[in-house]
């Protein structure tokens, strides 16, 4: 191989090394589940794709995004930083949008006073892990201004708002789309590990 091939090869696998950085920081990036808190929507050893892009725009590592266009809306599965360690990845649903009074009266969800339809979360009637207080009474509380309210699916088996409090949008990294690839870690032969019918799956 001549010079000029490998400085062709070079340019060429820098080129497409820019084009995934710039898709990855911008357009869409990959994240695995590791725990119950979004079952049955999600389960640990999903792996899912999230757009970065579909609410605004945001450089690395810039809390507050530089362009906003969208915002998310009550029933969107997100990513977003944990105000409580920024270091972290969380996901939940958004339950409550800026503004609104939410309040949780044996497990039904009340916004502004009136219940909601939420056919996406359950309280399950077994004791929740130890490290989770069972909380199906909540509030009420008023969302700050630029805030959201996000909940787990698994409502016993997630630390969410009703722990840690309202998610400033600025830490919101995008929505979670589809399911790519999931893994059973538990299954005991190699063609169960693969859950076959997860993968494509639209997240709702």
């Amino acid at each position: 191989m001549d010079r000029k091939s490998v400085i062709k090869n070079i340019e060429t696998i820098v080129v497409a090394l820019l084009i995934a950085l710039f898709v990855r920081t911008f357009i869409i990036q990959a994240f695995d589940i590791p725990s119950g808190s979004m079952e049955p929507t999600l389960l640990p050893g999903d792996y899912i794709l999230v757009n970065k892009f579909i609410y605004g725009l945001r450089l690395p590592y810039v809390k507050t995004p530089i362009v906003s266009y969208n915002q998310p809306k009550r029933g969107d599965v997100i990513v977003f930083l944990y105000p409580v360690d920024m270091s972290k990845d969380f996901i939940k649903r958004v339950i409550g949008m800026p503004g609104e009074t939410i309040q949780v009266i044996e497990g039904k969800i009340f916004v502004n006073g009136l219940p909601i339809k939420d056919p996406w979360g359950y309280f399950d009637k077994s004791e929740p892990p130890g490290f989770i207080s069972k909380v199906e009474n909540f509030g009420p509380v008023k969302i700050p201004n630029n805030c959201l309210f996000v909940m787990g699916d698994n409502r016993n088996d997630s630390v969410d708002s009703r722990f840690w409090g309202a998610l400033p949008l600025g830490n919101v990294v995008g929505k979670a789309f589809i399911i790519y690839f999931s893994w059973n870690g538990s299954a005991e032969n190699l063609v169960d590990k693969v859950r076959w019918k997860r993968i494509g799956h639209v997240i709702n």
